[in-house]
């Protein structure tokens, strides 16, 4: 699991942690926090540890999933049956690169995913699932994100990969578009794994709907961080929000195989639903694919793993 420290991240590991007992949680991150998270669960009781993780940096992604397999095949773990790539990240701009010169929201939210996807998806027991945290933002509508993100605006993937895809990239505008065109990113992934994927390996998008107070808008400016703490978080008692409570109990469930849902589908809350028109596009998901398939093999020359260029992102979690 990615993204279990914080906001709904962490409600749904404690939630999976109780349900479960006998699971053995595997938890993906970087610094401290991870490591404290897996050993304050083993105290209470649960088998849980951690590895370490960069997801702004594909190589460090990429050694994570190399310790995962490691640890399946010397029998040091159970049969991976579930993998929840909860951890997203969003930024006031559109000109934060990753270690390997990506976008960092591109980076974070579709391609960390795909690595791991694809490095572990030969070590999947039967049955398993894949969930991934979407957005209801990628429909770009009112109803859907109260006007507060802009719509997505699909490109060339490559182009979307890297920085200065959208207009005036160095505005918030620009940040939270980038942002909700990785997210309809990443249900189109969804939909071209469920194709791809070996039978009995299910995948799932998972939609939390709007979730005030989980520390994705701490990059943003004072008023915005205020409202985000202190305002939104009321809305939750409205039906326009969520709040990280129920937010990560369905994760958890949904995680847990709780929440019956076939492989491609977009999970809204704790319901099978159907996402936006635009995000039902089998050459865009193909040519996606293909896309993220070259940006994401290793090549020779890369600088190594490290911090991001530009403002440090904010996980969602």
């Amino acid at each position: 699991m990615t993204g279990a420290t914080k906001g709904i991240g962490r409600v749904a590991v404690e939630r999976v942690v109780a349900g479960a007992p006998d699971a053995r949680l595997v938890l993906l991150g970087r610094g401290p926090a991870t490591t404290a998270l897996a050993a304050e669960l083993s105290a209470g009781g649960a088998q849980v540890s951690s590895i370490d993780a960069d997801l702004l940096s594909l190589r460090s992604v990429r050694h994570a999933a190399e310790q995962v397999r490691a640890r399946l095949d010397e029998g040091e773990l159970p049969p991976l049956r579930t993998l929840v790539a909860n951890a997203g990240a969003q930024f006031t701009n559109d000109l934060t690169e990753s270690a390997e010169g990506f976008e960092a929201t591109f980076a974070v939210n579709v391609l960390a995913n795909h690595v791991l996807v694809r490095h572990l998806q030969d070590r999947f027991a039967v049955p398993s699932r894949i969930v991934v945290t979407v957005s209801d933002t990628h429909f770009g509508d009112f109803r859907h994100n109260l006007g507060m993100v802009p719509a997505p605006r699909w490109g060339a993937p490559e182009t979307l990969a890297r920085v200065r895809a959208f207009p005036a990239p160095h505005t918030t505008a620009a940040g939270r578009t980038a942002y909700s065109t990785s997210k309809l990113a990443a249900i189109h992934l969804v939909h071209e794994y469920a194709r791809r994927l070996p039978p009995g390996v299910d995948v799932v998008g998972y939609n939390p709907r709007f979730v005030p107070g989980t520390g994705l808008a701490r990059d943003a400016g004072p008023a915005a961080r205020f409202a985000m703490r202190s305002v939104l978080p009321l809305m939750t008692l409205t039906p326009f929000a969520t709040s990280r409570t129920t937010a990560g109990r369905h994760l958890a469930d949904l995680a847990l195989g709780r929440i019956e849902a076939p492989s491609g589908s977009y999970v809204d809350h704790a319901k099978v639903a159907r996402s936006s028109d635009e995000s039902y596009d089998p050459a865009r998901e193909r040519e996606l694919w293909d896309a993220v398939e070259r940006l994401t093999t290793p090549r020779q020359g890369l600088p190594p793993s490290g911090r991001a260029r530009g403002r440090h992102p904010r996980r969602r979690a």
